[in-house]
């Protein structure tokens, strides 16, 4: 059973940027990846996705912020999150889905603070 493995989390000023990696045994160019996030008392939200096409796609908050990109030599995807905001603080999690298999991963924290 492949399971997903994210990194990169920590603590970070406003400003600041962390590199997210969402890391598994499979085939990341055969699944659609997705980033999510979600902070206490609150709904968990899709950040951004990556087809496996190479299509991106981001919510508002973060269009022109952050950036997925996919590594498959490496067989990760990259979540780089760049002038990073309090508001973007959360436990940020991967999943990979195909038609028939979807993996979810453990999350990451982030936290933006002074």
């Amino acid at each position: 059973q492949a399971q997903l493995v994210e990194s990169g989390g920590g603590l970070v000023q406003p400003g600041g940027s962390l590199r997210l990696s969402c890391s598994g045994s499979i085939d990341f160019s055969s699944y659609t990846t997705y980033w999510y996030r979600q902070a206490p008392g609150k709904e968990r939200e899709l950040v951004a996705a990556i087809r496996s096409s190479g299509r991106t796609d981001y919510r508002n908050s973060v269009k022109g912020r952050f950036s997925i990109s996919r590594d498959d030599a490496q067989n990760t995807v990259n979540l780089q999150m760049d002038r990073l905001r309090p508001e973007d603080s959360a436990v940020y999690t991967c999943e990979a889905r195909s038609e028939v298999e979807h993996y979810w991963g453990q999350g990451t924290q982030v936290t933006v603070s002074f």
